[in-house]
Protein backbone atom coordinates (compact mmCIF):
# COMPACT_ATOMS: atom_id res chain seq x y z
CA UNK A 1 0.00 0.00 0.00
CA UNK A 2 1.25 3.33 -0.85
CA UNK A 3 0.45 6.37 1.07
CA UNK A 4 -2.74 7.74 1.86
CA UNK A 5 -3.65 10.95 0.61
CA UNK A 6 -6.30 13.15 2.22
CA UNK A 7 -8.53 14.71 0.81
CA UNK A 8 -11.27 17.71 2.10
CA UNK A 9 -14.84 17.06 2.24
CA UNK A 10 -14.66 14.10 4.38
CA UNK A 11 -13.11 11.93 1.77
CA UNK A 12 -9.66 9.65 1.73
CA UNK A 13 -7.97 8.91 -1.32
CA UNK A 14 -5.39 6.10 -1.86
CA UNK A 15 -3.33 4.81 -4.20
CA UNK A 16 -1.48 1.28 -4.84
CA UNK A 17 -0.29 -0.50 -7.95
CA UNK A 18 -0.68 -4.12 -8.72
CA UNK A 19 0.77 -6.54 -10.90
CA UNK A 20 -1.34 -7.90 -13.57
CA UNK A 21 -0.67 -11.56 -15.43
CA UNK A 22 1.36 -10.38 -17.97
CA UNK A 23 3.99 -8.96 -15.24
CA UNK A 24 2.74 -5.28 -15.40
CA UNK A 25 2.14 -2.98 -12.67
CA UNK A 26 -1.15 -0.99 -13.02
CA UNK A 27 -2.03 1.97 -11.17
CA UNK A 28 -5.28 1.78 -8.88
CA UNK A 29 -6.72 4.32 -6.90
CA UNK A 30 -9.68 4.82 -4.75
CA UNK A 31 -11.83 7.70 -3.25
CA UNK A 32 -13.37 6.89 0.00
CA UNK A 33 -16.06 8.49 2.01
CA UNK A 34 -14.04 8.92 5.24
CA UNK A 35 -17.16 9.20 8.01
CA UNK A 36 -19.69 6.45 6.34
CA UNK A 37 -20.04 3.38 5.20
CA UNK A 38 -20.04 3.37 1.30
CA UNK A 39 -24.07 3.25 -0.21
CA UNK A 40 -22.13 1.33 -3.18
CA UNK A 41 -19.28 0.27 -5.16
CA UNK A 42 -18.77 2.37 -8.16
CA UNK A 43 -15.92 1.56 -10.83
CA UNK A 44 -14.88 3.79 -12.82
CA UNK A 45 -13.46 2.63 -16.78
CA UNK A 46 -11.78 5.75 -18.25
CA UNK A 47 -11.63 6.49 -22.02
CA UNK A 48 -9.08 6.48 -24.66
CA UNK A 49 -5.91 8.24 -24.06
CA UNK A 50 -7.10 9.45 -20.73
CA UNK A 51 -6.16 8.25 -17.09
CA UNK A 52 -8.00 8.32 -13.44
CA UNK A 53 -6.39 9.62 -11.01
CA UNK A 54 -6.54 13.39 -12.53
CA UNK A 55 -8.96 13.41 -15.96
CA UNK A 56 -11.24 11.39 -13.51
CA UNK A 57 -11.00 12.92 -10.24
CA UNK A 58 -13.56 15.27 -10.66
CA UNK A 59 -16.30 12.61 -11.60
CA UNK A 60 -14.63 10.09 -8.39
CA UNK A 61 -15.00 13.34 -5.95
CA UNK A 62 -18.76 13.99 -6.75
CA UNK A 63 -19.56 10.36 -5.84
CA UNK A 64 -17.58 9.76 -2.89
CA UNK A 65 -19.09 13.12 -1.86
CA UNK A 66 -22.73 11.77 -2.23
CA UNK A 67 -21.51 8.86 -0.07
CA UNK A 68 -20.45 6.18 -3.09
CA UNK A 69 -17.03 3.80 -2.78
CA UNK A 70 -15.29 4.79 -6.46
CA UNK A 71 -12.55 2.53 -7.57
CA UNK A 72 -10.58 3.56 -10.39
CA UNK A 73 -7.20 1.85 -12.44
CA UNK A 74 -5.48 2.84 -15.46
CA UNK A 75 -4.92 0.23 -18.66
CA UNK A 76 -1.73 -0.82 -19.43
CA UNK A 77 -0.37 1.65 -21.44
CA UNK A 78 -2.40 4.44 -20.23
CA UNK A 79 -1.94 6.77 -17.30
CA UNK A 80 0.44 5.80 -14.70
CA UNK A 81 0.66 2.55 -15.78
CA UNK A 82 3.32 0.15 -17.15
CA UNK A 83 3.08 -0.53 -21.27
CA UNK A 84 3.84 1.08 -24.08
CA UNK A 85 2.21 4.00 -24.42
CA UNK A 86 -1.38 4.14 -25.73
CA UNK A 87 -0.63 0.82 -27.44
CA UNK A 88 -3.72 -1.67 -27.05
CA UNK A 89 -2.50 -4.97 -28.49
CA UNK A 90 -5.33 -7.29 -27.76
CA UNK A 91 -8.64 -5.23 -25.91
CA UNK A 92 -9.38 -8.18 -23.89
CA UNK A 93 -6.67 -8.25 -21.78
CA UNK A 94 -7.64 -4.82 -20.81
CA UNK A 95 -11.03 -6.00 -19.67
CA UNK A 96 -9.35 -9.19 -17.77
CA UNK A 97 -7.43 -6.28 -16.12
CA UNK A 98 -10.21 -4.42 -15.09
CA UNK A 99 -12.40 -7.35 -14.17
CA UNK A 100 -9.67 -9.21 -11.73
CA UNK A 101 -8.79 -5.77 -10.07
CA UNK A 102 -13.30 -4.88 -9.85
CA UNK A 103 -13.63 -8.59 -8.61
CA UNK A 104 -11.30 -8.73 -5.83
CA UNK A 105 -12.55 -5.71 -4.53
CA UNK A 106 -16.06 -6.86 -4.73
CA UNK A 107 -14.77 -9.87 -3.01
CA UNK A 108 -13.59 -8.31 0.50
CA UNK A 109 -15.95 -9.24 3.37
CA UNK A 110 -17.01 -5.94 4.30
CA UNK A 111 -18.08 -5.23 0.47
CA UNK A 112 -20.08 -8.53 -0.17
CA UNK A 113 -23.31 -7.27 0.63
CA UNK A 114 -22.53 -3.41 -1.09
CA UNK A 115 -24.12 -2.78 -4.82
CA UNK A 116 -21.65 -2.46 -7.45
CA UNK A 117 -21.94 -0.47 -10.48
CA UNK A 118 -19.86 -0.11 -13.36
CA UNK A 119 -19.03 3.94 -14.44
CA UNK A 120 -17.59 4.06 -18.25
CA UNK A 121 -16.70 6.72 -20.28
CA UNK A 122 -16.31 6.78 -24.11
CA UNK A 123 -13.84 3.56 -24.73
CA UNK A 124 -14.44 2.79 -20.82
CA UNK A 125 -18.21 2.85 -21.61
CA UNK A 126 -17.53 -0.42 -24.50
CA UNK A 127 -15.35 -1.72 -21.22
CA UNK A 128 -18.12 -1.74 -18.85
CA UNK A 129 -20.26 -3.11 -21.42
CA UNK A 130 -17.65 -5.88 -21.96
CA UNK A 131 -17.05 -6.44 -18.15
CA UNK A 132 -20.83 -6.81 -17.79
CA UNK A 133 -20.70 -9.65 -20.92
CA UNK A 134 -18.10 -11.25 -19.27
CA UNK A 135 -20.27 -11.91 -16.11
CA UNK A 136 -23.65 -10.82 -17.09
CA UNK A 137 -25.43 -11.06 -13.48
CA UNK A 138 -22.90 -10.07 -11.59
CA UNK A 139 -23.02 -6.31 -11.77
CA UNK A 140 -25.95 -4.11 -9.88
CA UNK A 141 -26.12 -1.41 -12.64
CA UNK A 142 -23.87 0.56 -15.35
CA UNK A 143 -23.63 4.15 -15.89
CA UNK A 144 -22.38 4.63 -19.62
CA UNK A 145 -21.45 8.07 -20.72
CA UNK A 146 -20.88 8.87 -24.32
CA UNK A 147 -20.05 4.84 -24.80
CA UNK A 148 -17.92 3.46 -27.66
CA UNK A 149 -20.34 1.59 -29.32
CA UNK A 150 -19.65 2.93 -32.86
CA UNK A 151 -17.39 5.68 -33.44
CA UNK A 152 -18.77 8.63 -34.92
CA UNK A 153 -18.37 8.49 -38.80
CA UNK A 154 -16.21 11.65 -38.99
CA UNK A 155 -13.38 9.77 -36.87
CA UNK A 156 -13.71 7.05 -39.29
CA UNK A 157 -10.96 6.86 -41.81
CA UNK A 158 -12.52 5.28 -45.48
CA UNK A 159 -13.16 1.95 -45.86
CA UNK A 160 -9.48 1.38 -48.82
CA UNK A 161 -7.85 3.15 -45.08
CA UNK A 162 -8.73 0.78 -42.85
CA UNK A 163 -8.45 -2.37 -45.10
CA UNK A 164 -4.95 -1.23 -45.85
CA UNK A 165 -4.06 -0.26 -42.21
CA UNK A 166 -5.75 -3.56 -41.06
CA UNK A 167 -2.72 -6.01 -42.72
CA UNK A 168 -0.35 -3.23 -41.54
CA UNK A 169 -1.16 -3.71 -38.18
CA UNK A 170 -0.36 -7.48 -38.39
CA UNK A 171 3.45 -6.18 -39.81
CA UNK A 172 3.66 -3.12 -37.50
CA UNK A 173 1.59 -3.05 -34.68
CA UNK A 174 3.00 -0.24 -32.80
CA UNK A 175 3.00 2.37 -35.42
CA UNK A 176 1.99 5.88 -34.48
CA UNK A 177 0.46 6.54 -38.37
CA UNK A 178 -3.44 5.85 -37.90
CA UNK A 179 -4.78 9.86 -39.44
CA UNK A 180 -7.64 11.36 -37.30
CA UNK A 181 -8.90 14.52 -36.02
CA UNK A 182 -7.35 15.97 -32.85
CA UNK A 183 -9.50 14.29 -30.03
CA UNK A 184 -9.01 16.85 -27.66
CA UNK A 185 -10.60 19.63 -30.07
CA UNK A 186 -13.66 17.96 -30.98
CA UNK A 187 -14.64 16.09 -27.64
CA UNK A 188 -14.49 18.87 -24.91
CA UNK A 189 -16.41 21.81 -25.59
CA UNK A 190 -14.65 24.23 -22.53
CA UNK A 191 -11.25 26.00 -23.42
CA UNK A 192 -9.72 25.34 -20.12
CA UNK A 193 -10.07 21.56 -19.99
CA UNK A 194 -8.74 21.22 -23.19
CA UNK A 195 -5.55 23.04 -21.70
CA UNK A 196 -5.52 20.73 -18.95
CA UNK A 197 -5.85 17.31 -21.15
CA UNK A 198 -2.64 18.97 -23.02
CA UNK A 199 -0.87 19.66 -20.14
CA UNK A 200 -1.52 16.32 -18.09
CA UNK A 201 1.82 14.40 -19.09
CA UNK A 202 -0.53 11.16 -18.23
CA UNK A 203 -2.65 11.76 -21.19
CA UNK A 204 -1.75 11.01 -24.34
CA UNK A 205 -1.92 13.41 -27.37
CA UNK A 206 -0.24 11.34 -30.47
CA UNK A 207 -1.35 9.70 -33.46
CA UNK A 208 -3.51 6.31 -32.71
CA UNK A 209 -1.13 3.37 -32.69
CA UNK A 210 -2.37 0.94 -35.64
CA UNK A 211 -3.06 -2.23 -33.40
CA UNK A 212 -4.75 0.02 -30.84
CA UNK A 213 -6.96 1.67 -34.08
CA UNK A 214 -8.01 -2.14 -34.68
CA UNK A 215 -8.89 -3.11 -31.51
CA UNK A 216 -11.28 0.24 -30.81
CA UNK A 217 -13.13 -0.56 -34.28
CA UNK A 218 -13.20 -4.57 -33.49
CA UNK A 219 -14.48 -4.23 -30.42
CA UNK A 220 -17.00 -0.95 -31.46
CA UNK A 221 -18.14 -2.86 -34.74
CA UNK A 222 -18.76 -6.03 -32.03
CA UNK A 223 -20.64 -4.07 -29.48
CA UNK A 224 -22.89 -2.37 -32.08
CA UNK A 225 -23.96 -5.64 -33.28
CA UNK A 226 -24.57 -7.33 -29.90
CA UNK A 227 -26.31 -4.51 -28.29
CA UNK A 228 -29.42 -6.72 -27.90
CA UNK A 229 -27.16 -9.04 -25.17
CA UNK A 230 -27.33 -6.22 -22.93
CA UNK A 231 -29.35 -7.31 -19.84
CA UNK A 232 -27.73 -4.89 -16.95
CA UNK A 233 -29.86 -1.93 -15.28
CA UNK A 234 -28.25 0.89 -17.10
CA UNK A 235 -28.33 4.47 -17.75
CA UNK A 236 -26.98 5.78 -20.95
CA UNK A 237 -25.97 9.32 -21.25
CA UNK A 238 -25.04 11.20 -24.56
CA UNK A 239 -24.32 14.81 -25.71
CA UNK A 240 -26.30 15.61 -28.99
CA UNK A 241 -23.60 17.47 -30.56
CA UNK A 242 -21.12 14.44 -29.29
CA UNK A 243 -18.78 14.08 -32.94
CA UNK A 244 -16.49 11.22 -31.45
CA UNK A 245 -19.10 8.20 -30.07
CA UNK A 246 -22.51 7.63 -32.29
CA UNK A 247 -25.06 9.32 -29.91
CA UNK A 248 -27.62 7.16 -32.28
CA UNK A 249 -25.74 3.69 -31.23
CA UNK A 250 -26.49 5.00 -27.52
CA UNK A 251 -30.54 5.54 -28.50
CA UNK A 252 -30.20 1.21 -30.37
CA UNK A 253 -28.83 0.62 -26.93
CA UNK A 254 -31.21 1.55 -25.02
CA UNK A 255 -34.20 0.24 -27.65
CA UNK A 256 -32.89 -3.08 -28.03
CA UNK A 257 -31.20 -3.95 -24.92
CA UNK A 258 -32.85 -6.82 -22.98
CA UNK A 259 -32.47 -5.14 -19.62
CA UNK A 260 -35.43 -4.15 -17.99
CA UNK A 261 -34.76 -1.22 -16.13
CA UNK A 262 -33.38 1.35 -18.82
CA UNK A 263 -32.69 4.77 -19.05
CA UNK A 264 -31.80 7.06 -22.45
CA UNK A 265 -30.63 10.77 -21.35
CA UNK A 266 -29.64 12.90 -24.56
CA UNK A 267 -28.31 16.45 -23.47
CA UNK A 268 -29.31 19.23 -25.74
CA UNK A 269 -26.02 21.59 -27.20
CA UNK A 270 -23.63 19.66 -25.38
CA UNK A 271 -20.73 17.92 -26.55
CA UNK A 272 -18.46 14.30 -25.75
CA UNK A 273 -16.97 15.26 -22.81
CA UNK A 274 -19.91 15.52 -20.29
CA UNK A 275 -18.30 14.87 -17.63
CA UNK A 276 -15.25 17.49 -17.16
CA UNK A 277 -15.55 19.19 -20.51
CA UNK A 278 -18.91 21.12 -20.05
CA UNK A 279 -19.49 23.86 -18.54
CA UNK A 280 -20.49 24.07 -15.13
CA UNK A 281 -24.21 24.39 -15.41
CA UNK A 282 -24.38 21.50 -17.65
CA UNK A 283 -21.77 19.41 -15.71
CA UNK A 284 -24.46 19.62 -12.56
CA UNK A 285 -27.48 18.95 -14.70
CA UNK A 286 -25.36 15.02 -15.97
CA UNK A 287 -24.18 14.68 -12.34
CA UNK A 288 -27.53 14.85 -10.75
CA UNK A 289 -29.05 12.80 -13.19
CA UNK A 290 -25.92 9.83 -12.35
CA UNK A 291 -26.54 9.96 -8.90
CA UNK A 292 -29.91 10.25 -8.75
CA UNK A 293 -30.34 6.76 -10.94
CA UNK A 294 -27.56 5.39 -7.91
CA UNK A 295 -29.10 6.47 -5.57
CA UNK A 296 -32.58 5.14 -6.49
CA UNK A 297 -30.71 1.93 -6.71
CA UNK A 298 -28.57 1.68 -4.02
CA UNK A 299 -31.55 2.33 -1.14
CA UNK A 300 -32.90 -0.68 -1.17
CA UNK A 301 -31.40 -2.40 1.93
CA UNK A 302 -29.92 -5.48 1.40
CA UNK A 303 -30.85 -5.84 -2.40
CA UNK A 304 -27.69 -7.45 -3.52
CA UNK A 305 -28.43 -10.72 -1.00
CA UNK A 306 -31.58 -10.69 -2.11
CA UNK A 307 -30.93 -10.63 -5.84
CA UNK A 308 -28.42 -13.28 -5.33
CA UNK A 309 -30.71 -15.09 -3.85
CA UNK A 310 -33.32 -14.91 -6.53
CA UNK A 311 -30.50 -16.39 -8.70
CA UNK A 312 -29.90 -19.09 -6.78
CA UNK A 313 -33.67 -19.89 -7.07
CA UNK A 314 -33.59 -19.27 -10.35
CA UNK A 315 -30.76 -21.35 -10.75
CA UNK A 316 -32.78 -24.47 -8.73
CA UNK A 317 -36.27 -24.07 -10.48
CA UNK A 318 -37.34 -22.24 -7.39
CA UNK A 319 -39.67 -18.86 -7.19
CA UNK A 320 -41.70 -17.07 -4.22
CA UNK A 321 -44.53 -18.06 -5.87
Amino acid sequence: MEPVLETGGGLRYEEEHIVNSRGLKLFTCRWLPANQEPKALIFICHGYAMECSITMNSTATRLAKAGFAVYGIDYEGHGKSEGLQAFVNNFDDVVADCSNHFTSICEKKENKTKMRYLFGESMGGAIALLLHRKRPDYWDGAVLVAPMCKIADDLRPPELVIRILTKLCKLIPTWRVTPTQDIVDVAFKVPEVRQQIRANPYCYKGRLRLKTAYELMRVSTELEQRLQEVSVPFIVLHGDDDRVTDKSVSKLLYDVASSTDKTFKLYPNMWHGLLYGETPENSDIVFSDIISWLEERSTLGNSRLEREQKHENDDFGLSKD
